[in-house]
């Protein structure tokens, strides 16, 4: 079906013009109304593709409604000659896009358009008029949309018959009448002295039009009666000013406006011309015909840098809808605590700058629900931290939809951590220097003055809109654009969520756990100084290597350029020899105990919330694994009884509520079995064996009952050895057996799971021809060493190779059972929340009333995260604390 969308020129580019900033070209020709209409005019072929399209303009300042009214539009201001000399500009750059224009001498924009739509509706024909004239509303009707133009440019809100009724309760045709009662001070009609809107729909209600308010004037009453009555010629000629001809002679018109898209050959040289080399980017058009396109490596002086104050912010609220990057940035490691150093936003060629101040103030309001906005999809760098900072201002953020750090890291999770300027270069921009440059290093930061600030992070902004393009087409080329959008950029939300939801503590058991830790130190240090002989600085190496191999004559096991070795190798290996040796082990797992967990955790508390907020990093490790700081929770120690008491002290923030872990059996196990198709190992997983007992029922070839301890935590030792692509060395290490016997073990086990071997064989093959291996969500590895002639280099790389897939596809699983949690959650409207992911567990807090929901739901979402060829299995507890949840 046809549909035409008619502009009304003369009316968009006065509102483009007044609501984008100052915009020049290498001449120093002004093009910002030019450049606001044409986003406007490329989003309306984006959203409605039209069939038939077109612009329509005045013609001279004379029209036949000055024969009626001399005085009509004689008090509008003088158009500017910054924007006059821009209207020769946007009908030139239409007809190089191939959109239609018409102006008509004696006639303005708005009796084009009133012709074009009473033609449509004798024809049945479906028109959009985009206007910001509230006059346009006279024309609506079942074929015709009135698309009104607010906020500048960019936002649009539509009106047919019955949402004009809606909003003022009247017909499109009492649009008219609402004007010849109120007025239009823009076109100096002059209505009815002293009735407002207000009154004017209020008469309007009770009388229905112009006319029969003046004709039952008498029923009105003091001042009122009296100001219609006076003036009831000026209401009839407003009225009559305000009605748009719809009778200009238009012949052959829908030929004439016919659109077949941008025409690319002649729309990119038109916009080069304007330099307008966004777009040129946006709509992936060439402008080397015009000679004039910028450089893809745009110097920094060509950054248009606008720094918006209180004073100014309504010039940015009315190209907000248009901003697609954004660039947050702070000073700080812990992003729960970081300073805002500032903001830069970017449409288009025009970068703009709110300070924190600004952007806290209360006329920066549409700001701040436009960064809260979800629905507004935003690009950036590092949105998770940024959404944490702003959280930690009071400011809400939503909409994260292309992160480049995030982005970067996928492309090569190797580098980790890629700062932008690092980017920018790695794209060939040139032009952003490093932070350091800007703010110096470590304790020499210091904030530079606005200007420097505000330039380098508009280029930092003008940086992510290049990089995210590229990266798109990257990551679509490596099969990875599911991956980042699917599940990555998700995650960076939930897990935001997660840590400003953070988990509490219960400080009193916190702190009655570090006393026990501390007599439990001070009595192993009594102990230790007893055998000793001497007491001496417990934490020195050197001082006890002294008492250790000088005064006890135990043998050196290692030596450094300092003296004698005491780390934790070498006394495991000492324990054997002398009893004080395992207390002095034991002294140092409870000291640290106390000093990282207990005081560490203690100092991480919330004064406000009594909570400890964590802070997942999604960049960092090379398998895809999350890490956690400020505090760590993945690594409190849960081998040794001491330590799982740690979790004793994290409970639930509502009374009632319980804490709920689930943890996934055996995943990397369960992986290694579908991506090997090993027969044997699915067999076992399929059948809901104890697949360390069947390992060593296959290893050993023995009956169940013939397995013996030593047999299952052998063939535990090889099972998991496998997955981190263990050597003979490690293995004998672990089992305290030789080499040799080591070796025998791991040939037995490839002997009887040949499926493994295989998949080892031919994944190390395969990582020699690509230079990489991907995990079953095509989360890539790259693995530069791996034809390396140096032994060491390329073993090392071998081992990746073959245990990048297993865990990495494991990080993906229990990644793609937190974005299904947190939608299943979301859809049962559930109160439960995720707290914490640490491993291949996840702990959430519960209300009584869900708990048996929750108990149900948790396993059955992680067990469907992600199909394989051997079921996936979540065990769950749950209890007052986490510790009891294990």
């Amino acid at each position: 079906m046809d549909k035409l969308i008619v502009i009304d020129g003369n009316n968009i580019i006065y509102r483009a013009f007044f609501a984008m900033p100052p915009l020049t070209n290498a001449s120093g020709q002004q093009t910002n109304a030019v450049y606001g209409f044409t986003t406007m005019l490329l989003r309306l072929i984006e959203d409605y593709k039209p069939s038939h399209m077109m612009v329509a303009f005045d013609a001279g300042k004379e029209t036949f409604r000055h024969a009626d009214y001399q005085e009509y539009k004689g008090k509008r201001e003088k158009t500017p000659p910054e924007l006059s000399g821009q209207f020769p500009l946007l009908k030139e750059l239409l007809q190089g896009l191939g959109v239609p224009q018409f102006e008509i001498a004696g006639y303005e924009a708005d009796d084009i358009i009133g012709t074009l739509t009473r033609m449509a509706d004798e024809e049945k024909r479906n028109v959009i008029v985009v206007s910001g004239d509230k006059d346009m509303l006279q024309l609506a009707s079942d074929n015709v949309t009135i698309a009104m133009v607010r906020k500048g440019v960019t936002d649009i809100e539509s009106y047919g018959p019955s949402e004009i009724q809606d909003k003022y309760g009247l017909t499109p045709q009492q649009i008219i009448d609402l004007k010849g009662l109120m007025g239009d001070a823009s076109d100096n009609i002059p209505g009815i002295p002293g009735v407002g809107e207000k009154t004017a729909l209020k008469l309007l209600h009770e009388y229905g039009s112009v006319e029969q308010v003046l004709e039952r004037s008498d029923e009105l009453k003091g001042k009122m009666k009296e100001k219609v009555q006076t003036h009831a010629d000026s209401a009839v000629l407003s009225k009559k000013l305000a009605t748009i001809h719809r009778e200009v002679p238009l012949e052959q018109v829908w030929d004439d406006m016919k659109f077949d898209g941008l025409h690319p050959d002649t729309a990119g040289p038109a916009l080069a011309k304007l330099e307008f080399k966004s777009l040129l980017e946006r709509l992936n058009l060439s402008g080397q015909d015009a000679g004039t396109a910028a450089d893809p490596a745009r110097p920094e002086a060509e950054v248009q840098v606008r720094t918006v104050t209180m004073d100014d912010m309504h010039e940015l609220s009315a190209v907000l809808s248009d901003v697609k990057v954004l660039h947050v940035e702070t000073h700080g490691d812990n992003p729960h605590h970081a300073e805002l150093v500032g903001l830069s936003l970017a449409t288009g060629d025009t970068q703009y700058y709110i300070s924190p101040a600004v952007l806290q103030s209360e006329g920066a309001e549409p700001v701040r629900e436009w960064l809260a906005d979800s629905s507004i999809p935003k690009n950036g760098y590092d949105l998770h931290r940024v959404d944490l900072a702003l959280h930690a201002h009071g400011i809400l953020f939503a909409g994260a939809a292309f992160d480049v750090h995030l982005a970067a890291y996928l492309l090569d999770p190797t580098e980790g951590n890629q700062t932008l300027s690092g980017l920018a270069a790695k794209y060939g921009m040139s032009h952003l220097v490093s932070d350091d440059d800007v703010f110096g290093k470590g304790a020499k930061w210091k904030l530079p003055d606005e200007e420097k600030l505000s330039g380098h992070l508009a280029r930092k902004c003008a940086a992510v809109a290049q990089i995210v393009p590229m990266q798109e087409k990257e990551l679509n080329d490596n099969g990875m654009l599911p991956l980042f959008h699917d599940l990555e950029m998700p995650l960076s939300r939930i897990l935001a969520d997660m840590e400003k939801q953070g988990i509490a503590v219960n400080r009193e058991e916190l702190k009655s756990l570090g006393q026990e830790f501390q007599q439990q130190i001070e009595k192993l240090a009594a102990e230790i100084y007893r055998i000793a002989g001497e007491e001496f600085n417990l934490n020195s190496p050197k001082q006890l290597g002294e008492i250790l191999f000088v005064k006890l004559e135990l043998p050196v096991i290692k030596k450094t350029k300092t003296g004698y070795s005491t780390d934790a190798e070498v006394l495991e290996k000492l324990a054997p020899y002398h009893d004080i040796v395992q207390l002095i082990l034991q002294y140092r797992t409870i000291a640290k105990l106390q000093s990282t967990y207990v005081e560490g955790l203690l100092k991480e508390v919330s004064d406000e919330s009594g909570k400890v907020h964590t802070y997942y990093r999604q960049t960092i490790a090379a398998t895809g694994r999350l890490s956690s700081q400020f505090p760590n929770l993945q690594n409190i120690p849960i081998r040794l009884e001491e330590g799982r008491k740690l979790r004793k002290v994290f409970v639930p923030s509502e009374p009632g509520w319980s804490i709920l872990a689930a943890d996934y059996s055996q995943i990397e196990l369960r992986v290694l079995a579908h991506i090997s198709d090993d027969e044997r190992l699915k067999e076992a997983f399929v059948q809901d064996l104890d697949i360390h007992t069947k390992t060593a029922m296959d290893v050993f070839r023995v009956s169940q009952d013939e397995v013996d301890g030593n047999m299952r935590r052998s063939a535990k030792a090889v099972n998991f050895g496998i997955v981190y692509g263990i050597s003979d060395y490690g293995l004998s290490q672990n089992l305290n057996i030789t080499r040799k016997e080591a070796a025998s073990f791991i040939d037995q086990y490839f002997e009887v799971f040949q499926g493994v071997r295989r998949y080892m064989d031919e994944i190390v093959q395969q990582a020699r021809k690509d230079g990489y291996v991907k995990t079953l969500l095509e989360r890539r590895r790259y693995l530069p060493e791996i034809n390396a002639r140096n032994f060491n280099l390329r073993s090392f790389a071998e081992r990746t190779a073959m245990n990048t897939p297993i865990q990495g596809t494991a990080a993906d699983i229990i990644k793609l059972a937190m974005v299904h949690m947190d939608a299943a959650l979301a859809e049962r409207k559930l109160k439960s929340r995720m707290l914490l992911q640490v491993h291949d567990e996840l702990v959430f807090e519960v209300p009584q009333e869900e708990l048996e929901t929750m108990k149900t739901l948790v396993p059955e979402v992680m067990s469907r995260a992600l199909e394989l060829s051997v079921p996936l299995k979540a065990e769950v507890s749950f209890g007052d604390n986490w510790y009891e949840a294990k």
